[in-house]
């Protein structure tokens, strides 16, 4: 379809998507506030709620808890992941080590620096990077 035949959106459209968007915003705004506001009381004071007293110690675990677990779960795979998905093909075009050497000097080569991701290597498997990568949770 040509851009100049696509449906234009309304007057009407657009400014319930603004509204929509500015609810979304303030709400998160105000979720942020209150989560640093509860940080700053004790932990062991209840929060008062139309379901009862809550126990912000409890709830603040909780939410540590989930944030660990998404972020095992969405780290973990990057980690692993081969970074060439053409290693081991014919058409690598990392599959390659430049050297030199100059007069009676030890050889230098791109092998240490293309050499793990040619052979399909993770991010883990990296030289310098794959020691900064366990510190990433999963």
């Amino acid at each position: 379809m040509a851009r100049h035949s696509a449906k234009k959106s309304s007057a009407a459209q657009r400014a319930v998507l603004r509204a929509g968007l500015t609810l979304t915003a303030a709400g998160a705004a105000l979720g942020g506030g209150a989560v640093s506001a509860g940080a700053a009381e004790p932990a062991s004071a209840p929060l008062a709620s139309p379901v009862g007293d809550l126990d912000t110690a409890a709830a603040g675990g909780a939410v540590a808890g989930a944030l660990t677990t998404a972020a095992n779960g969405g780290v973990a795979p990057v980690k692993h992941l081969k970074l060439n998905p053409l290693s081991g093909t014919g058409v690598d075009p990392l599959d390659n080590v430049v050297g030199t050497q100059v007069a009676d000097f030890k050889p230098v080569t791109t092998a240490a620096a293309t050499g793990p991701v040619a052979r399909g290597g993770a991010l883990a498997d990296l030289p310098l990077v794959g020691p900064a990568s366990s510190l990433l949770p999963g």
